[in-house]
């Protein structure tokens, strides 16, 4: 009887230890997948290549909101890299792809300048890695928010 005791508790030990490892890489796949895209797409709106200037230009944003989105995709990538800040990150790419999101199916279309819908997949990919890295990081958001709200 006690053996098995201590065989349940080494395989709910050991498998704790595995689903917090597995939780670990997903994280770290889903922080880097977000932050490269949003990193990869800014070298397009910083240098004002056609297809953003096209992009921009069709939502009247253009150069302001391609640039201020832009540094806003910079910061929402960097706070997602970092562990500590990784909810607000992507609590900022959740908001910021949700609006991609919206102006390609009301505005611009799924495909915009023959890139086969490259762009809209890549803002519907950060956009799937924010929502799950919020709810991974959830209890550090509440957490968080409530000491600065003093609302414990």
């Amino acid at each position: 009887m006690r053996i098995s005791t201590g065989r349940k508790y080494s395989v709910n030990k050991n498998l704790k230890l595995l689903l917090m490892t597995f939780t670990t890489i997903s994280s770290w796949v889903l922080r880097l997948l977000a932050a490269i895209i949003l990193l990869q797409t800014l070298f397009f709106k910083f240098t004002a290549a056609e297809e953003s200037v096209y992009i921009f230009t069709q939502l009247g944003m253009e150069p302001w909101g391609r640039i201020g989105i832009g540094i806003m995709e910079l910061i929402a990538a960097l706070l997602i890299l970092y562990p500590k800040t990784t909810p607000y990150g992507a609590l900022l790419a959740i908001g910021l792809m949700a609006g991609a999101v919206f102006f390609h199916l009301t505005k611009l279309g799924l495909v915009v300048k023959n890139d086969g819908g490259l762009l809209f997949v890549y803002a519907l990919t950060v956009l799937l890695s924010s929502v799950i890295l919020l709810l991974i990081y959830r209890k550090e958001l509440i957490a968080t928010t409530k000491s600065v709200l003093k609302l414990n």
